[in-house]
């Protein structure tokens, strides 16, 4: 089964609109587990949910496609905190939501208990490349949550992730969760597209949720996946990759990474014989409701 057809397996489940799923699964103590799995498996897995599962519907559609554009230092400040393990660590994005054209600049930070916070600010779509006009906004927030010396910080693109959401509401735990298909990742040098992989999110309280169980007894476990340090781990395999070592090498193949149409455009304007050749993999293998 492709990811488009997931699709027609949800489409039986009654709807639920946003207002109401905010009112049902916003979640003050949160545990969320991440699953990476095969189509077939989550067709398999919404098959079995339980009776009054509830799809998220917003004007007629049922997915909804994502384009993130994650903000670093040259130095990948941000991605070497989480990779080294560091207690307080930062990411900073733009997000578009494609059908709205909304977007919104957001910033989430790990402080020393492990919790995390998440803020967002309306961002003009016309500038998501850019964070000129939020720049006070990035600053205050890492500021306050004790993240030092960011003021010096140059922030610059550093990786596009796409990818289509379903999000389901679980009524017998309050839980959520998102199936999130067609995933690419790109760096302006290479893509990474795993179109028959798909990764899903349980968002729970204390208590496991129904689809948390059905996985379990199937064998599946959660995973450390995060689709910044991950994906450019992925693209960028000389980079330290400790906390993603064993999701990088069970679902990233090295295959799956190819040169970027930006990046052949550029390596077509080169003459003959003055292209750089690409590096091969050194190893075995080459973030709200809506958001995650």
């Amino acid at each position: 089964m492709s990811p488009a057809r997931l699709g027609t397996v949800v489409e039986g489940l009654p709807p639920i609109d946003l207002d109401e799923l905010v009112a049902r699964a916003s979640l003050q103590t949160r545990v969320d587990r991440k699953y990476v799995l095969p189509v077939d498996a989550v067709a398999a897995l919404l098959s079995r949910l339980p009776s009054g599962t509830r799809v998220l519907e917003i004007e007629g559609d049922r997915d909804f496609a994502y384009r993130s554009l994650y903000f670093d230092t040259p130095e990948l400040t941000g991605y070497l905190m989480a990779a080294r393990r560091r207690r307080r660590r930062f990411k900073i994005r733009t997000r578009v939501y494609e059908q709205s054209g909304e977007c919104l600049l957001e910033v989430k930070v790990r402080g020393n208990r492990g919790s995390t916070v998440k803020e967002r600010l309306p961002h003009d779509p016309r500038d998501r490349e850019t964070l000129e006009s939020g720049r006070h906004f990035v600053d205050a927030v890492l500021a306050e949550n004790r993240i030092v010396g960011i003021r010096r910080f140059t922030l610059v693109p550093t990786l596009t992730t796409r990818y289509r959401r379903t999000t389901l509401h679980l009524p017998d735990t309050g839980s959520r969760v998102t199936i999130d298909t067609d995933l690419t990742w790109e760096d302006g040098d290479h893509r990474l597209q795993l179109p028959g992989t798909v990764v899903v999110e349980t968002k729970t309280g204390s208590t496991a949720s129904h689809a948390d169980r059905l996985l379990w007894h199937d064998g599946h476990r959660p995973v450390r996946i995060s689709k910044y340090a991950t994906g450019l781990a992925a693209l960028r395999p000389h980079l330290p990759d400790g906390p993603w070592r064993r999701t990088l090498r069970r679902y990233f193949p090295p295959e799956a990474v190819r040169l970027s149409t930006i990046a052949g455009a550029r390596a077509a304007d080169v003459p003959d014989g003055g292209a750089r050749a690409v590096r091969p993999p050194e190893r075995g293998r080459f973030d709200s409701v809506m958001s995650h």
